[in-house]
């Protein structure tokens, strides 16, 4: 029987960007320095791909479903739903789960949609304090990371117009606050918030510090309960996906697979990048699939920081693409290496575009064929395989089947 391929799929997360001034008219692929990536670009295969189907919002949520080999267009219901899943909070068939940030609105201007990275214990307390003061049946807050908090609304409104915040930093928010049949209820909710928070301790502390509070909710991604085919029926594959956001989580616990925590994983430039890597390595000890979710190249386009965003894809390739390869090679098993991003985060727009992304795939082991100086580019220019741009999940789908070995 044929060996079949361990699969290592490696994304960072907004990766995707669009030319910057301040890093001589490159993008933060083209400026950063990224060997391993290149290397695999050079000695496997790269293209660029269409990771939102069409008429979607081109948010992490659709874009990791099409890395994961699943089309968003098929079976997504909201952000909200998935993020429910991996806060190991499940929702009933009339239950509506909505994201619920922890914003600064200063002027009425979206100054941060994460409050200043507000720690997720001040977001706890936060949140204790909103639900005492909107305490009602089939009506709850749950906290999570940092600003990522969620609510569950037992029979919700769902005909509500939601805008994401990370979408409008920077600009006023009287143009994108909840509405449709039944944005008044939302509205009224961030509305209580404000009066919540205006005068909380966690708040004054941060004031005092010179921090950003958190001056509001800001409510959006809404959605049911959502049904993933699991990947041991789907694919035939076990293995686990490592990440710091619950976003990523939930849709390990849709997709069957493991969650894997990893203790120094933040969410920015700041995270374990190469405890990401050990938990991969250790993964594919045990299983023959390992998906790694690095968050802080998105959070660096969010914030508009574009020096920041090269190093976050520096590390991200040094500390994790190059530790897991060596690991794979060092093991002498078949494998597939994918090095990916869900989405382009431009820095001069903070926000998310439906852009083509390059990605990258590699099979070994290499052994004697493993060019240390072999590179090619990985970037948002390079040429346009002929037809119809493909979609990535139908990419995914097809290296995720052809497992066994050659």
């Amino acid at each position: 029987m044929k060996a079949k391929r361990k699969m290592a799929v490696l994304v960072g997360d907004g990766m995707g960007d669009e030319p910057v001034a301040v890093l001589g008219n490159k993008t933060p692929l083209q400026a950063a320095d990224i060997p391993a990536i290149r290397r695999a670009a050079a000695l496997g295969h790269v293209q660029l791909v269409q990771t939102v189907p069409d008429g979607m919002a081109p948010g992490s949520d659709v874009a990791n479903m099409g890395l994961l080999g699943y089309n968003a267009a098929e079976k997504y219901t909201g952000r909200a739903a998935i993020e429910a899943a991996g806060a190991n909070l499940p929702l009933a068939p009339e239950d509506v789960a909505y994201r619920a940030n922890l914003v600064t609105v200063e002027n009425g201007k979206m100054v941060d949609y994460s409050a200043g990275d507000i720690s997720s214990e001040e977001g706890r307390q936060l949140i204790e304090a909103l639900n005492a003061a909107a305490s009602r049946e089939g009506f709850r807050f749950y906290g999570g990371v940092s600003y990522r908090h969620l609510l569950i609304w037992r029979e919700g409104p769902t005909d509500v117009v939601l805008t994401p915040p990370h979408e409008i930093s920077g600009r006023r928010v009287e143009a994108f606050l909840p509405s449709g049949p039944h944005g008044g209820d939302v509205r009224a909710l961030m509305e209580l918030s404000r009066r919540v928070f205006a005068e909380h301790p966690v708040n004054a502390e941060r004031v005092a510090k010179g921090l950003r509070p958190a001056t509001q909710i800001w409510l959006w991604g809404l959605g049911r309960a959502m049904a993933l085919q699991p990947y041991p029926e789907r694919y035939g594959r076990q293995g686990g996906i490592i990440t710091a956001v619950d976003l990523i989580r939930g849709l390990a616990v849709l997709c069957g697979l493991d969650v894997i925590r990893v203790p120094g994983a933040t969410g920015w430039i700041d995270t374990d990048y190469l405890g990401k890597a050990r938990a991969a390595i250790d993964c594919l000890k045990q299983a023959d699939f390992v998906y790694v979710h690095v968050e802080a190249p998105d959070e660096c386009g969010h914030k508009g920081l574009a020096e920041e965003k090269v190093k976050a894809i520096e590390n991200f390739s040094r500390q994790v693409v190059e530790p897991v390869w060596k690991a794979l090679e060092m093991a002498g098993e078949p494998y597939r290496l994918i090095v990916c991003t869900d989405h382009r985060t431009p820095v001069n727009k903070r926000g998310h575009t439906s852009d083509p992304v390059p990605f990258a795939w590699v099979d070994g082991p290499l052994g004697s064929s493993m060019n240390p100086d072999a590179s090619a580019d990985f970037d948002e220019f390079i040429p346009p395989l002929p037809g119809k741009m493909p979609l990535v999940c139908d990419v995914m789908d097809s290296l995720l089947h052809s497992g066994p070995a050659s």
